[in-house]
């Protein structure tokens, strides 16, 4: 079996320990570990399978290692930066950012959805965006079944979603301080924004799930989205409303999903909540129902950890996919 040479960037936030801690578990054979980091973190050591592995600084010369798959997690003005060097030397770039997502040609993944749209030649992956990956995971199987018409997604975001600065203004502001990052106070609090506003009324989040949800299933369904930031430190919720052309079949609905490794599904007396869904790697799927009065429209309530499956997780599922399919 031929082993890889795998790259984190990005290495000390927490999308990048995730990383290394979900690399740890994978199938991908790693021969050799190389972390980076700003200069900050430069000669800092991390664990990796029983080795230590120290963490060089981010430059143009990183890609200059003899890497096969690097993972950024890292802002999205990095990653356009990198990925363009990175990638020009045949390396496959799996980015957590949003720099490529919504560029025509780069693939954006989520494995068990739309793994067959990649190609030997894509040398930069896109992964999307946390609340898009469960949403997309639940929504596939709808519209494989009823064909989608129409989406209304609302989200119930937790703070781990803006990286560690959204925890600390959680903790910040559960000490009656004013918050630090959040425009106001998360704790005991909801905030109906995530990042800025658009001319159009959206946040950028919000257009970020409708445009990604889009290219994903490779469909233009009419699509509306309100997205919220809520106190709960790990796991993002979603409630989802999805009209389809055929009127739903619950049974058959839930079958499917029921043969979905990566599924779990609640019956109709129980349901996932963000406590449940922390340190899983699988999408929670719970309160499955149709309209009263529309027998065309199902609603759905998804649970999943958003640093494990809605980043790290879904990025190690695509690199294992490229190894599989063009490295092997």
């Amino acid at each position: 079996m031929k082993k890889v040479n795998v790259g984190i960037v990005g290495i000390t936030g927490l999308v990048g320990q995730t990383l290394l801690e979900i690399l740890e578990q994978s199938s991908l054979p790693v021969d050799t570990l190389y972390v980076y980091a700003s200069s900050r973190s430069k000669g800092k050591e991390v664990a990796f399978k029983g080795q230590t592995i120290i963490i060089k600084e981010l430059n143009e010369d990183s890609f200059n290692d003899p890497l096969d798959i690097v993972f950024f997690a890292i802002e999205s003005d990095l990653a356009l930066k990198y990925a363009k060097i990175a990638s020009s030397k045949k390396i496959y770039v799996v980015d957590n950012s949003s720099a490529h997502r919504m560029i025509e040609h780069i693939p954006l993944v989520v494995p068990e959805v739309n793994s067959h749209v990649l190609k030997s030649s894509d040398y930069i992956v896109a992964n999307p965006n946390c609340s898009t990956i469960q949403s997309v995971v639940a929504l596939h199987t709808v519209h494989q079944l009823f064909n989608l018409v129409d989406v209304d997604y609302s989200t119930y975001q937790a703070v781990s979603g803006s990286g560690v600065n959204g925890i600390e203004d959680l903790e910040r502001t559960s000490q009656g301080l004013e918050p630090n990052f959040y425009p106001k106070t998360i704790y005991n609090n909801v905030i109906p924004q995530i990042d800025q506003f658009l001319e159009n009324g959206y946040t950028k989040e919000e257009m970020k799930m409708i445009l990604e949800t889009q290219k994903i299933l490779a469909s233009k369904i009419n699509i509306t989205a309100t997205t919220v930031r809520v106190p709960v430190k790990v796991g993002h919720s979603v409630q989802i409303k999805a009209t389809t052309k055929e009127n739903i079949d619950l049974d058959k609905l839930k079958n499917a999903y029921g043969k979905i490794d990566e599924v779990k599904l609640y019956p109709s007396n129980d349901y996932p909540t963000p406590l449940d869904a922390s340190g899983s790697n699988l999408v929670h799927i719970g309160r499955i129902r149709t309209d009263l009065n529309y027998p065309n429209k199902v609603l759905l309530w998804t649970v999943a950890d958003n640093v494990r499956k809605g980043a790290a997780l879904n990025a190690v599922q695509i690199g294992e996919y490229i190894y599989k399919e063009f490295i092997k």
